[in-house]
């Protein structure tokens, strides 16, 4: 019930040709354990980036994405192998609310967004996932992504200029090293690129030591309690959208790779990770999600182990008890930061582009056209909205104005009759591609359609 028994795969040494390592199998133990460091690693610089950027202790965000680790895999029965790392949707809404609230208002936020997705969880568990996709059709789900990414840009810019040159270099080791090197070292590119720019800091004096050389070497990490405001609800809830497009890409990824059907599992998932966010947030952790750098270490071992995912969530858990080394992570200087945030930041953009291209939504489509335009540009330029004690920002408007646009130019397309909808799109493309088509079959044989008869 709880997942943890493992078949040995074949002879626990090696992988046949065309096979991988289920998720309730594993290979030796001393191959597993190596394979859960791996897996520790991929998920380090963007797990500690978080933090760094939005002030949150290192150790306290590593330690509550250890037991988040943890709760989903007891909560999926071993079944999808995931590590819960730091969501960066989480990183706009939690510089917005500390600046009003501290950053007990912001992890009180963080604990409402948590909550809202562990009941979507809860929802789709029981009524599956259809719901969600007629909500967010791709064109909503790309533009909240995107809007997300692009309305960080100015944080990127503030860290990238306090240092230039630091995060200029930073900048390019990234650049370099994600084509320059195969295998694991090109995919942890982004902690590459920190390290160096972390020594050309060092060789400016631009890191400063002195609370690290005050901490213990073992101790717990420093926990804080939330503070709940009903003001800062518009701006975290919309990042639960994000977080629910992320698990059921997840889901759908290790099931396609394990060729397995994982969709029955899906809410829990969403549950499990609403759960994590829930006790981030409690104790002074930042948001989790699951991770995509994860599934590309999954990739190149062909090892969906879940006791690999053990032994990463208990290697972060150990880590966590040392706040010398939670201080050594929050000496990262800005510079690094910028370098570092100007390629994460551009990423998220894109990557909701690439939702778009992937599910070839139509341009020509003005209901698709407007409902990108406008989000975008509310998010990116950070429109505010006050009711009351609510303030709603950019990422809140561009996502409500992306649900709003998308489904209300719909209903009144469909009301009228009107060329508007997705489905008049596609027939009027495929309309198109059929007469093309007879054209050239035409013209292929001598004849013309303007000369026949």
């Amino acid at each position: 019930m709880l997942g943890m028994k493992w078949d040995v795969h074949g002879d626990g040494k090696t992988i046949r040709a065309g096979e991988v390592v289920a998720p309730q199998e594993r290979l030796t133990w001393f191959r597993t354990i190596g394979i859960g460091v791996q897996h520790v690693v991929a998920m380090f610089g963007a797990t500690f980036l978080v933090p760094l950027i939005t002030g949150f202790p290192p150790a306290t965000t590593l330690f509550f994405s250890g037991i988040g680790t943890i709760g989903f895999l007891l909560i999926t029965a071993g079944k999808i192998p995931s590590y819960l790392g730091s969501s960066f949707a989480f990183i706009a809404p939690i510089a917005a609310a500390s600046n009003q609230y501290g950053p007990a208002g912001a992890l009180g936020g963080v604990v409402m967004a948590g909550a809202v997705l562990g009941l979507i969880g809860a929802i789709v568990h029981f009524a599956g996932t259809r719901w969600i996709q007629m909500l967010m059709p791709p064109i909503v789900t790309g533009a909240i992504v995107a809007l997300i990414g692009l309305n960080l840009v100015p944080s990127a810019k503030d860290n990238f200029t306090a240092a230039p040159i630091t995060a200029l270099v930073t900048l390019v080791s990234i650049i370099v090293v994600t084509v320059m090197f195969k295998g694991i070292l090109g995919r942890l590119s982004i902690l590459v690129g920190v390290v160096i720019g972390y020594l050309v800091a060092m060789l400016q004096g631009q890191v400063d030591y002195e609370a690290m050389r005050g901490a213990e070497w073992v101790g717990l990490p420093p926990f804080q309690t939330p503070e709940f405001h009903l003001s800062v609800a518009g701006l975290f809830i919309p990042v639960v959208l994000v977080l629910v497009a992320e698990n059921i890409g997840h889901v759908k990824s290790v099931a396609l790779m394990t060729n397995r059907n994982l969709d029955p599992l899906t809410g829990r998932a969403l549950m499990a990770d609403g759960l994590a966010t829930v006790l981030a947030g409690s104790g002074g952790g930042s948001g989790t999600t699951t991770y995509a750098e994860n599934i590309g270490v999954m990739a190149a071992t062909r090892v969906y182990s879940t006791a690999a995912y053990w032994v990463a969530a208990v290697t972060a858990l150990l880590l966590s008890f040392s706040p010398k080394f939670g201080a050594l992570i929050a000496t990262v200087p800005p510079g690094v930061l910028g370098g570092a945030a100007t390629v994460l930041y551009g990423m998220i953009g894109v990557l909701g582009v690439r939702i778009w291209v992937q599910h070839q939504v139509d341009f020509a489509n003005p209901v698709n056209l407007t409902t990108a335009a406008v989000s975008l540009v509310v998010g990116i330029g950070n429109f505010t909205w006050a009711i009351g004690e609510l303030t709603f920002e950019g990422i809140a408007l561009g996502t409500g104005a992306a649900l709003v646009i998308y489904h209300g130019m719909t209903l009144i397309a469909r009301w009228r009759g009107t060329a508007g909808t997705d489905e008049d799109h596609h027939e009027g493309r495929h309309a198109a591609e059929h007469d093309e088509g007879e054209q050239t079959d035409a013209e292929g044989t001598g004849y013309h359609p303007s000369k026949l008869g």
